[in-house]
């Protein structure tokens, strides 16, 4: 078994999601396309209580080969990991519709979703898990601060049967294996 850590970034959002989940939970998996319209909210300490419209479009799911590879290259460094995934055809859209005033990180129109997993949960429901590359600015790209060592983006949502579903988002977030560890 693969041990890893996973660090975000002390300034960057954890939101909280809820959204409707339109499709039937009975189903082995989940027609495609699937569309999210959640509300976030702001958990951190930094903007607390923020909160907005999150849209999220999945278009197909990442293969049992993708996810293998991709856990695989875990013990290579995030480097690797962030070059790979990066490489992984697209799988769907995540936006925040009502994004307001200036937009420099396309927040309205959106970024890419590179690998998109779905599986049961034992009391009937599903659950979503979703990770990408984080958008930088070429500012970001071209200065190196602290924040370019957290590229990664993940989303875990929860649907039970009833189908409204909850779930969490990290903005910026770093992976590192963990050698010491035993599974």
């Amino acid at each position: 078994m693969t041990r890893f850590r996973v660090r975000t970034f002390a300034a960057v959002s954890l939101v909280a999601l809820w959204a409707m989940f339109f499709e039937q939970a009975s189903a082995q998996v989940p027609p495609l396309p699937i569309r999210i319209r959640a509300f976030a909210v702001n958990m951190t300490n930094v903007a607390t209580g923020a909160n907005g419209i999150l849209e999220i479009l999945v278009d197909q799911w990442s293969t049992a080969a993708e996810r293998e590879r991709l856990i695989g290259l875990f013990p290579q460094g995030q480097d690797k990991l962030l070059d790979q995934l990066q490489k992984v055809p697209v799988k769907g859209r995540i936006r925040l519709p009502n994004w307001q005033g200036p937009d420099p990180n396309n927040y309205r129109l959106g970024w890419d979703l590179r690998y998109t997993w779905h599986e049961k949960l034992p009391d009937g429901g599903e659950r979503i898990m979703i990770a990408t590359d984080r958008y930088m600015s070429f500012w970001e790209l071209r200065n190196q601060p602290r924040t370019v060592d957290y590229p990664f983006t993940f989303l875990e949502i929860r649907f039970p049967k009833e189908g409204k579903g909850e779930g969490r988002m990290a903005l910026a977030n770093q992976i590192r294996f963990d050698k010491k560890s035993k599974p």
